[in-house]
């Protein structure tokens, strides 16, 4: 069982290393750069912004002042009801029932795992899934 939410620190801190060596980066230009799965690249950017280092201009991302707040902690607050809601869940059932896109969720995962809120688990019967829940 792997526990991935620990993961979304380290991704986190990829994306910050290539933009603070780059500078500003498109989505394209960071996941290239940092070899990240594009769920890891928006999971990086949720938490991210959840530390208030990160902002996106136009398609490019840079480090700074965030100003993703509104929308990333809306959706987590979504997402988190969800997993109030309904416990341990399944990571395809979280944007059906949260009502917010894929890339969406996985910024407010990234989010929640840096407030210490969620954890996850991998399960690997015939084929991985991958579950969430609160801590």
């Amino acid at each position: 069982m792997i526990n991935k939410t620990e993961d979304f620190g380290l991704y986190a801190g990829k994306v910050w290393k290539a933009l603070n060596s780059y500078g500003s980066l498109t989505q394209t230009n960071l996941i290239k750069k940092t070899m990240l799965k594009e769920d890891e690249f928006y999971a990086a950017v949720g938490w991210l912004a959840r530390e208030n280092k990160i902002c996106q201009e136009g398609i490019e991302y840079r480090l700074g002042e965030t100003n993703l707040t509104d929308k990333i902690g809306s959706d987590a607050n979504k997402i988190w009801n969800v997993l109030n809601k309904c416990g341990n869940i399944e990571i395809t059932y979280i944007p059906k029932i949260a009502e917010v896109s894929e890339n969406d969720t996985f910024l407010a995962l990234g989010w929640l795992a840096k407030e210490g809120k969620i954890k996850s688990k991998k399960v690997k019967p015939k084929k991985p899934q991958l579950y969430f829940e609160l801590k």
